[in-house]
Parts: C-alpha cells; structure tokens; sequence
C-alpha cells in the first residue's frame, strides 16, 4: 500500500462525513507519527510534512552524525562514514534527514496504520453525529425511512445517519415503508456502549409546538407564544396560545382562514383534532376554555388540592367528558387541575357518596371508579356505560352490576 493510497481513501472518507482539512490533517499526522515512534523508537526525532490538498506525504527521520563506531542507537544517530555516503560534506555534529518510504515500514504495521486511521475516523464521525443532533434537540428533521422493524423504525438524514423513531414515539396510526419521507422531532441524543444514538419522537408535545412555528408565522417570529401543550398522539390535543400584541387574535392566527393553517397540522399527526384556545392566568375562564367545546355553567374551584368542580348542562357533560374520555384528561393537564363534571339539575340531597356503597360494591371497583373523578352515584351515572369502560379498567358486565346499584338506590 502506498502513501498515495492511504491519503486518496482518506479522502473520500472526508467527503463523506464532513471532516475538514485541519482536522484531516491533525489525525493522519497523529496516526502516521505512531507508526513511526513504534517502528523507530519513542525519542526518535521525526518530520511529517501533509499536503493534503494533493494528497502527498513525506516522512523524514533526523539523525545527529556521530564518530564512526560511537553510536548508540541507529535510530536516534548516524555515523560520520554513513553520513557522508549520503553527503561528502558532512561533519560529527551535524544532523542528516532521510525520507522514509511507506514501503520501509513493514506489511503489518502498514496494517495497524489503517486500522488506526479507520478507527480514529470512525470516533471523529461519533463525536459529529452526537455534537450536531445535542444542539438540535427539540427541533423537527425530515428523513428517510430505510428499514422498519417492531420496536421502532430505522430514518436516515441527508447525510446517511442513522437515527431512530421507537414504535411508542410513533402515532398509533403511523405506518412507514422504505423510502417514505418522516417528519419527527430530535428528542434525545443518548449513549450506548460508547456509541451516539439519535432518537426521534412524533409524539412529544414539541413536535407540535415546532410544527406550529413552521405553519404559523406569528408563532415562529414570536408575536404568539404557545403557553402550553397537552396530546392524546394521534387523537386530540390542546393548544393555549397568547400573544402580547392586542392587534393579533392568537387562535385565529393559529387556524388561519377557513381553517387552512391547521389542516396541515392535522394531516401531519393523522388527523389528531387541535383544540387552539386563549391562554390566561385566570385558572377558573381557563379551565372553561380548556373544556370546549362543552359550554359550562359554574365551576367550584379548591386550588389547594387542585380540585374543580365543573357544572354544565346534562346535554353537555358527554362533550366535556369526550370520546374516550380525552376531552376531560387533556382539560385536567393543561391547566393542572382535577376536573369533575356535573350536571346542573343535579340535587345535592338526591345524590349519595360513592363511600355509601362500600358494603355492596369493591372497594377497588370504587377506587376505579374515583380516579376518573366519580366520588358520587350521580356523577357515575352521568357517564354512558362505554365511556366508563375506555376510561377505567373494569369489564362492562361490572359497570352494568355497579349501574343497578346505584340506580336502585337513588330510585328507591
């Protein structure tokens, strides 16, 4: 193997990751000094001149010339007889440089040259993947699906990297073939065994907030900032969005005329249906923003614990709660309060206490029952059977037993 050759291939692994001539320069120089301390010594005083522009090498060993039969090491001085061989000229003292080829080198250590180019190449292209893809944390990237397996889907970048997009960062109806083009967002760079893995994610509240910035102008130019956001991927989310410009409406803004700026939205998440409301600090007109489209009545807040007590018309409750009960959940987390619904014709002498059953129903059918925020019969019955089945994990045969008695007690 030539010079030549070490340097053309290194070439072409330049083109290809990125590697300027400086840094280029600075490991072929590290790699071939090593070749050359280990083939002539640790002391050995040695040039290396890199023209990387024309991909010529030269090596050169300096030795001092020394009184024939005096040296004492071969590496590090040459003797005076040697010396003018090489220059009739010479004198002890002076120092001789030799051009050492390639070739001189040996077949094995040309082999461990490579090898350490290829490994030094190969740890400069982890630290580029894992310093580009940190500071682009939180940012969207188009990609290129190149193979998909179960657990998660294999995208390459516009410089052949590979990164990864876990099936459970995925939107449930996502579904990829080789070839298609992925919008996802950066979500971590991690290591593992000493290798950077880019992870990508279509299901981070960020991937919407960015998709936003790239739909909405006002947002990415920062006349509208969006407060917060809560997803169910692929089925609803909630947007609070405010803007300090009393000329802007923020909401408009963000669906844009006839709905335009937001189709887009939802076609990119698979026809997740966005909830754009106005931000405020005022937690009660935002909890009732953050239940629409259901129109509410009064609202009993307790902001100790964090507890509201939302009131609406029966013909409402259905819509606040939503299907699959999303409405609700993605209510109680974007405004951080836990939100039980009840109808207003409800009379507070002709309901009982979830606690009143304790000797007819389970007690860890009851705890069910409260953490979708039912403490009371009525507020049990006010939910259709089907939705109490998505939203907690009974069977619908108990739901039906539990419906019976509760029926019969407030009936009786």
């Amino acid at each position: 193997m030539s010079t030549v050759n070490l340097i053309e291939s290194f070439g072409e692994f330049k083109d290809l990751k990125n590697i300027d001539r400086v840094t280029m320069m600075g490991i072929l120089e590290d790699v071939f000094r090593g070749v050359v301390k280990k083939r002539f010594g640790e002391e050995a005083n040695v040039d290396i001149i890199i023209n990387p522009d024309k991909g010529d090498l030269e090596i050169w060993l300096n030795r001092k010339i020394v009184e024939d039969g005096m040296s004492e090491d071969d590496n590090l001085e040459i003797e005076l007889a040697e010396a003018r061989k090489i220059e009739p000229d010479f004198e002890v003292g002076e120092e001789v440089s030799q051009e050492v080829k390639i070739a001189d080198f040996g077949r094995r250590n040309i082999l461990s040259l490579k090898q350490n180019l290829q490994s030094r190449i190969l740890e400069l292209e982890k630290d580029h993947l894992y310093n580009k893809y940190k500071e682009r944390v939180g940012e969207i990237m188009t990609g290129e699906v190149y193979q998909v397996w179960k657990r998660e889907t294999l995208i390459l970048d516009d410089e052949g990297n590979e990164l990864i997009l876990p099936k459970d960062q995925q939107i449930k109806s996502d579904f990829f073939k080789k070839g298609d083009s992925v919008r996802a967002v950066v979500w971590k760079v991690e290591m593992r065994n000493n290798t950077p893995v880019v992870v990508l994610s279509r299901t981070a509240p960020e991937f919407l907030a960015k998709l936003f910035e790239q739909e909405v102008p006002e947002v990415a130019d920062g006349l509208i900032t969006i407060k917060r956001i809560v997803r169910e991927p692929g089925e609803r989310a909630k947007v609070a969005v405010e803007s300090y410009d009393d000329r802007i409406d923020p909401v408009g803004a963000c669906v844009g005329m006839k709905g335009s700026r937001i189709h887009g939205i939802v076609r990119e998440l698979r026809n997740e249906n966005i909830d754009v409301i106005n931000y405020t600090g005022n937690e009660q007109l935002l909890i009732q923003r953050a239940l629409s489209p259901a129109k509410i009545g009064n609202i009993k807040l307790d902001a100790e614990h964090k507890r509201a007590e939302v009131y609406m018309k029966p013909d409402q409750v259905a819509l606040a709660i939503g299907k699959g009960g999303h409405n609700i959940k993605l209510a109680s987390r974007l405004t951080g309060y836990e939100i039980d619904v009840y109808r207003e014709t409800d009379e507070v002498t002709d309901d009982v206490d979830l606690e009143e059953f304790a000797d007819e129903i389970e007690h860890w059918i009851l705890d069910e029952l409260k953490a979708i925020g039912c403490d009371t019969a009525r507020s049990v019955l006010d939910i259709p059977v089907d939705e109490l089945v998505k939203r907690t994990d009974l069977e619908e045969e108990t739901i039906n037993e539990v419906v019976r008695i509760l029926k019969a007690e407030l009936e009786g």
